[in-house]
Parts: structure tokens; sequence; C-alpha cells
């Protein structure tokens, strides 16, 4: 899948992607909004190793292309069982490319083709209670609050709460 968008494109992870994602990704203040798998500081072989996973999952793992290069990356992690059909969406960009609107448009562009493609009913996404640039993107993208889940993490030696966010099929943003 190829989504062009303003600004950016939406496209598969590629091998040629591994220098712009290790230069991008490495910066810890990327780090402190996501899960602690997303390592720091963030290497070539990490880029590698990512690529070559999400590879693999073409239809729910994309790089955020901006300017002509792999400026992020947004995939959806399906559940399974009875949450079958809900997949949690997680997104990180560069930090030259903040305050532009491009993750907005990325998210907003993942959410309507994982409606259509991926048969999932429900789309959420945990954010850290400090990370008010990402409840920004979400809320501009059409998802809902629905709760504080407290102290439920730890991210450098800090324990915070996560706000959760979600985007249901047929929610009209």
């Amino acid at each position: 899948m190829i989504l062009r968008l303003p600004q950016s494109t939406l496209r598969p992870w590629s091998a040629a992607d591994v220098d712009a994602v290790a230069r991008h990704a490495n910066d810890r203040d990327i780090w402190l909004n996501l899960r602690d798998r997303f390592p720091h500081p963030y290497t070539r072989a990490d880029a590698e190793m990512w690529i070559a996973h999400a590879s693999k999952n073409e239809a729910s793992c994309f790089a955020i292309e901006v300017d002509g290069e792999a400026a992020g990356g947004l995939s959806f992690q399906p559940m399974g069982d009875v949450e079958r059909h809900t997949a949690e969406i997680g997104y990180w960009l560069g930090k030259p490319y903040w305050g532009r609107g491009i993750a907005t448009i990325a998210v907003v562009a993942a959410t309507a083709y994982a409606f259509e493609h991926l048969g999932l009913e429900r789309i959420e996404a945990g954010v850290y209670e400090w990370n008010a640039a990402s409840t920004r993107v979400l809320v501009k993208a059409g998802y809902s609050f629905e709760g504080r889940l407290r102290r439920r993490i730890v991210k450098d030696q800090r324990i915070g709460d996560v706000l959760m966010y979600a985007r249901l099929r047929g929610d009209v943003s």
C-alpha cells in the first residue's frame, strides 16, 4: 500500500531506509514517548532488524516518507481472541518534522486504510501523560479520549499514567 499525502507518503519499508531510520530514530525525546522495545540509542543494526520485521508485515507497518526519505513509522498491532477486531496504532516521527501536521495526516490516512482493509471495528492508542503532542494528533485525527490508566507504565525510571484514545468504525471526525 502506498498513500500519497500532503507533505508525506505512507509506504512499505525498504532496505534503503536503514540509514534514515537509524538517524531519525536515535533521539531520546522520541524514545521517551515509545515502548521500551524501541531502543535507545537506536543503531543501524536496530534499523535493519526493524525493517526486516516490518517488511514481512506490509499490511500493518508503514514508513512515513518526508522529503524523499523515511522520517518515521506507523504500525498497527492487532489484538487477538475476543479483541480480534481491535488494533493498537503506534507512530513516531523524526524531530525535524514535528509540528508540521505530518503525523496527524498520516494517522488519519492510516486509520481509514485500517478500517477498510484490515477488518477492524476499533483502533486504540495509549499515550503517555506527558506526550501532549501525540494527544493533539489523535484528537485531530478523530480519536476520542476514553480514560486514564493510572500508574500503568514505567519509562526512564518514571511511573506514569497512560491516556487511552480510540476511534471506532463509523466514527465521524
